[in-house]
Order: structure tokens, then C-alpha cells, then sequence
């Protein structure tokens, strides 16, 4: 592995329980997770006794949890949502980062309301002015994801957040782009380069996600997730460019592969199949970084 890219990863997508994720994260010779849910709840909607078994657990096996994949202002909630929800988050979510030493919180911008639509950007701007503040008064890092919410429009709308937003940092995730339109752009709104959206933004980044897949043919029609370098996310290409940069930041596989993590019925889900392409996955992305310029 490289001397300064550092790999984690949303070890979720191996297995649902902590002693999957734990032993995923092992046989990669990794020694961190990006944490998002622990039985299909997220870390900072565990109930307070089943996270302080789990920091315990984390602490004891000597596993940093760089990241924690938040529930704060995604995809899944609208701008006109109670904001209380928001703050409810925010406090349960602070001393549990402090308690793992976790220094990135990843956050969105709302969901997208259909184009052409009112979006009511001040509104997410002032929403977002307050996740952050609060974040970095307790001395830690709120990171915007450009994923299906405001900021995931453009580049150009992300790089308008930061520009509203003191001290929003960014967490770039390759293969968001190609599956949504450049709103930036006139009609009929081509679909996001990865590249294009990197040069962007690149400034602002101090995480990164690795997603790859093939850029859907039709909208609303779900991608098809490829191993990293497979896809048209230029994964090589980019770390190259952030490791010549300075960049000395975490990789967090997310790889989608075998499951998609947006599946309603996971009883659907073949986990022995996630739990081999997760590994599967951290392996090429380490032959990636070892090939690295």
C-alpha cells in the first residue's frame, strides 16, 4: 500500500454485524472502517448501550473508524423536513465521534427536489451554515458528499456551497457523477464526467469515496457497479492526480458490487457474495494504489 493513501471502507457492504465488518477489514490487513450501520442501523441511531459495545469492540481489536457515513441532511430528507431531526442527529452524533476519535462526519445538502422546481437554496445554506458550526465548535469536520442532494447538481453547485458555507470541506465520491445530469450545463443536461467534477473541486477535498460503475444509458434505470478501474469513474486517474497533489487522506471503498445498498428487501441479499467482493474489492484497490505514479 502507499505511504500516504490510507484505505477504509464502508465494511457494511461485507455484512451487516460488526463481527463481519471486523473480520472483512482483518483478512484485508486493514485496520479501519468507515462506519455507517451496525444491523442495519446507523451509528448514530444505535441505541446508547449497543454503541458503547461496539466502541469497546472497535477500541479492543485496535480498528479506527476515520469516518462515520451519516444520516444528516441526505437524500432521504427533504428541505421542508423538521430541522429538529437534523439537531437530534447532530447530538447524538457528536460525542460518539469523539468517544471513536473520529475526525469526518460525512453530511449531504437534502434531497433533490425535481428539476426546475424551487429548491430553496438559502434554506440549505442555512441549514448547512448550522450542521457545520455545530461540528467544528466540537472540533470536528463536516464533509459534503456530492450524492442525489443540492450540492450533487454540479460541480458548480458544490463548489456554491462551499463558497456560502464557512468552513465546509468536501468529501469527493467517484462515481456519483455518472449517474446524474450536470445541471450546470444547458439542455439536454449531459451526464457528470467524474474527472471533469474532480478538477472542480479537488481544492476543497479531504476524503475521498471509491465507487465505480458504467453510466446508465437511461435515466432512472440503476448503474451497473464494476470493480474499481472497470468502470468510467477514472479512479486510477484521479488518485494519481490527488496523490501528486499532496494528498494524504483516507480511500474509502464503497464498492455497491454485489449488493445495492439502497435494496428495500435484504433478504434478498446473498451476503456470503458481499462479504467475497468486498475483500475482493479492497484487493484491486490496493493494486491500484501500489501502481500509483
Amino acid at each position: 500500500m502507499s505511504s500516504t493513501l490510507k484505505l477504509t471502507g464502508f465494511a457494511d457492504e461485507a455484512g451487516r454485524d460488526l463481527d463481519t465488518q471486523i473480520r472483512a477489514t482483518r483478512e484485508l490487513g486493514w485496520s479501519a472502517i468507515s462506519s455507517r450501520m451496525i444491523d442495519g442501523v446507523n451509528l448514530h441511531e444505535l441505541p446508547q448501550e449497543k454503541f458503547d459495545a461496539v466502541a469497546d469492540r472497535l477500541n479492543a481489536e485496535g480498528i479506527q473508524v476515520p469516518e462515520f457515513g451519516s444520516l444528516i441532511a441526505n437524500w432521504g430528507k427533504k428541505i421542508d423536513s423538521d430541522f429538529e431531526i437534523t439537531l437530534a442527529e447532530i447530538g447524538r452524533a457528536i460525542p460518539r465521534m469523539q468517544r471513536l476519535k473520529t475526525p469526518f462526519i460525512r453530511v449531504m445538502s437534502y434531497a433533490q427536489e425535481p428539476w426546475g422546481e424551487d429548491q430553496q437554496e438559502e434554506e440549505r445554506f442555512r441549514r448547512l451554515r448550522e450542521i457545520v458550526k455545530r461540528f467544528d465548535d466540537a472540533g470536528l469536520t463536516a464533509v459534503h458528499e456530492n450524492c442525489m442532494n443540492w450540492g450533487g447538481f454540479s460541480a458548480d453547485h458544490t463548489l456554491r456551497l462551499v463558497d456560502e458555507i464557512p468552513g465546509l470541506k468536501l468529501v469527493f465520491d467517484t462515481g456519483n457523477p455518472l449517474f446524474q445530469r450536470d445541471r450546470s450545463k444547458g439542455e439536454p443536461f449531459p451526464w457528470q464526467d467524474p474527472w471533469e467534477f474532480w478538477t472542480k473541486v479537488r481544492d476543497h477535498v479531504v476524503h475521498i469515496h471509491i465507487k465505480d460503475l458504467i453510466s446508465p444509458a437511461i435515466d432512472g434505470t440503476e448503474p451497473v457497479y464494476t470493480m474499481p478501474g472497470e468502470g468510467d469513474a477514472k479512479v486510477p486517474e484521479i488518485l494519481a492526480d490527488a496523490k501528486a497533489r499532496g494528498y494524504d487522506g483516507w480511500i474509502a471503498i464503497e464498492p455497491h458490487v454485489a449488493t445495492v445498498f439502497h435494496v428495500k428487501d435484504q433478504s434478498q441479499v446473498d451476503w456470503q457474495q458481499c462479504y467475497d467482493s468486498y475483500v475482493e474489492y479492497g484487493k484491486r484497490m490496493e493494486k491500484i494504489l501500489a501502481g500509483l505514479p
